[in-house]
């Protein structure tokens, strides 16, 4: 991390649907920086582990395919092995999967250098769960982003309706505190706020006055 400390970070951390992807995409267009989906690693090797047989608690052959996996991703595109895994990685069986893995110190432990890797010039705007405590704890902004269950509940239906796939509110939100649950509580990197972050909750906010907010920030940092 230390060869790119100059380049200037803005972390947005916080749980599943509380739109932290799309906004980081928006704050990354707007200042012109680079966009790091963290959760896209995580779902990468959940894809792996499932075509390959790898059980969610198999930290070890996790850790592995965490290393050694070299994704690339262009034009809004992921490509692993030369074949094309944008749709394939956010289906709701890897999505579970994903969830499941992280947990695992050793699977965190591989992803790391990997994640800092994508700190280049002019800068970075980095979702997931613990850029602001673990990734990058020196980012120039921290962001925390949530939202109330039910309101992400509601943006993960629309999200799956509008993808054609079957979906159902009550089990949503179920499983949304689940994973909350699970994020917020697991021994590697748990899922909180830095010290340091901003908190913001969305639920009322569109997604404009969000990134509006978050570019104010930055702006006086």
């Amino acid at each position: 991390m230390a060869a790119n400390s100059s380049v200037p970070v803005i972390a947005i951390d916080g749980p599943t649907a509380s739109g932290k992807g799309t906004v980081a995409q928006r704050v990354a267009a707007a200042l012109g920086f680079h966009y790091l989906d963290s959760g896209a690693l995580y779902r990468l090797v959940a894809l792996l582990a499932l075509e390959r047989g790898i059980a969610a608690d198999d930290a070890d052959r996790l850790a592995q395919l965490a290393a050694t996996m070299r994704p690339r991703f262009a034009g809004g595109r992921i490509e692993l092995d030369g074949r094309d895994v944008t749709d394939a990685i956010r289906t709701e069986e890897v999505s579970a999967m994903a969830s499941r893995i992280a947990v695992h110190a050793p699977v965190r432990a591989a992803l790391l250098e990997t994640q800092r890797s994508f700190r280049q010039p002019p800068g970075l705007v980095a979702d997931g769960r613990d850029m602001g405590t673990v990734v990058f704890p020196d980012a120039r902004l921290k962001v925390y982003l949530t939202a109330s269950v039910e309101e992400r509940a509601r943006r993960r239906y629309k999200q799956l309706i509008e993808k054609g796939i079957p979906a159902n509110i009550a089990t949503l939100s179920q499983e949304l505190r689940a994973r909350d649950e699970r994020d917020s509580k697991r021994s590697a990197s748990p899922l909180k706020p830095a010290e340091d972050a901003y908190q913001l909750d969305s639920s009322a906010l569109s997604i404009d006055e969000v990134v509006a907010r978050i570019l104010d920030w930055y702006r006086k940092v």
